[in-house]
């Protein structure tokens, strides 16, 4: 009874004084929107870039030749990425021949990155992949269709002109009707191939598109583009639990196969999609301090401002003080009253702010293309922090409503 007592005399306090609670609130809300939009876009951020990387599956590696080395830079990692050994043809079958872990092996490389794919009068921007597969691509990477079929062994073994478009191309060229792109033949570059399959959409990180794509068989890939070099091995294992025993054993044997020399450093990378997520967003852990440096330094201005404002509260109402006090309203209830005052305009601003901040973290997951995002701890959080700067902002202006002198307070102009 006494708190909805309080609640009501705080409400009518708000509404008597709305351009001085509302210019406070909405400092406030500024303060808890930075800081939960910033946290917000950060999960964001990191589930888009999970989902990208996680795509490829979590029981599954790949045998690069770039020289990836990472190093402990104070609390961080520091990452360099330098070109090695191209993988060749010979060493990439070579190795999927000799392997004998139970895996599917997958082998890949890109034809092109500036590619243009044509339909009739449509045609796309030159940022097109095409990549030449082999018929276990779909698997290894955890490819779905959307609509149409896998390559056959017979078009794999021939090299046939047949291609899987991604997402983002098969919208481009036949719009809303796409599951009528199956068997229409479009330009690859100069290369004139059927559509048997389209790919469903994954989306967009922060590198590429992984929507922008054009798979086709890897001996018609090689015929067109001259794939010599530059092969990735991707490995899927049948249990996650057995991925570093693989790991350990690809190491070994594709060491044999390029023959490093024994306690020289590998001249290719075995990359973990798990190891590539945490590289990436080791970074967010230092745009995470400057949102809760931001935050807190607009809050300290909210527990100026909405101290101010409680204090001049005070002031207007010292007859209405003196007058409860004279009717026997205890220093306790004085208090408590403005306590709850000032606790209330901090939740209302808290409130706002967190709704604005989710709104503005989710707007950047538009470009992720990534679900809505409700990050309840960081919620919990900015509630919290409003709560407390509701009672920092408010003790010291109950304390001294609460030791006014009736007497003193009646005749007060």
């Amino acid at each position: 009874m006494q708190l909805y007592f309080n609640l009501t005399l705080a409400l009518r306090a708000i509404r008597n004084n709305r351009l001085r609670s509302v210019l406070t609130i909405v400092i406030i809300a500024l303060g808890i929107t930075a800081l939960v939009g910033i946290l917000t876009s950060i999960e964001v951020m990191k589930a888009g870039v999970s989902s990208n990387f996680s795509s490829l599956g979590a029981n599954s590696y790949q045998i690069t030749s770039d020289i990836i080395k990472r190093k402990k830079a104070g609390k961080g990692v520091h990452l360099s990425v330098t070109e090695g050994k191209d993988i060749t043809f010979d060493e990439a079958k070579a190795f999927k021949e000799r392997f004998s872990y139970p895996a599917t092996i997958g082998i890949s490389f890109t034809g092109s990155s500036v590619a243009t794919v044509q339909f009739r009068s449509e045609k796309t921007n030159p940022n097109i992949r095409v990549s030449g597969v082999e018929e276990t691509y779909l698997t290894v990477s955890d490819t779905k269709l959307t609509y149409g079929r896998n390559f056959s062994a017979a078009e794999m073994e021939s090299g046939s002109p047949v291609c899987i478009l991604g997402s983002a191309v098969a919208q481009k060229l036949f719009k809303t009707k796409q599951s009528q792109g199956i068997n229409e033949v479009v330009s690859v570059g100069n290369t004139k191939c059927r559509v048997i399959g389209i790919m469903e959409a994954k989306g967009g990180s922060m590198m590429m598109n992984a929507d922008n794509v054009v798979l086709m068989p890897i001996d018609l890939a090689r015929a067109v583009y001259g794939g010599n070099n530059g092969y990735l091995l991707t490995v899927l294992v049948k249990d996650v639990k057995l991925k570093d025993i693989a790991v350990e054993e690809s190491e070994g044997l594709f060491r044999t196969i390029r023959k490093v020399p024994l306690g020289a450093e590998n001249n290719f990378t075995i990359t973990q999609n798990n190891e590539v997520i945490s590289v990436l967003l080791d970074v967010t852990r230092y745009i995470r301090w400057a949102a809760v440096i931001i935050g807190i330094i607009t809050l300290l201005g909210s527990v100026i401002g909405l101290m101010n404002i409680m204090l001049v509260s005070v002031a207007e109402r010292t007859r209405e003080i003196g007058v409860s006090k004279a009717l026997g309203a205890r220093s306790s209830t004085i208090k408590r009253q403005f306590l709850t005052e000032s606790v209330m305009i901090s939740l209302m601003g808290g409130g706002v702010g967190v709704i604005m901040g989710m709104l503005v973290g989710n707007i950047v997951g538009l470009f992720f293309k990534t679900g809505f995002v409700v990050p309840w701890m960081w919620i919990m959080m900015g509630v919290s922090v409003c709560g407390i700067v509701g009672i920092i902002s408010g003790i010291y202006p109950a304390i001294k409503a609460s030791k006014l002198d009736p007497i003193v307070a009646l005749r007060y102009e």
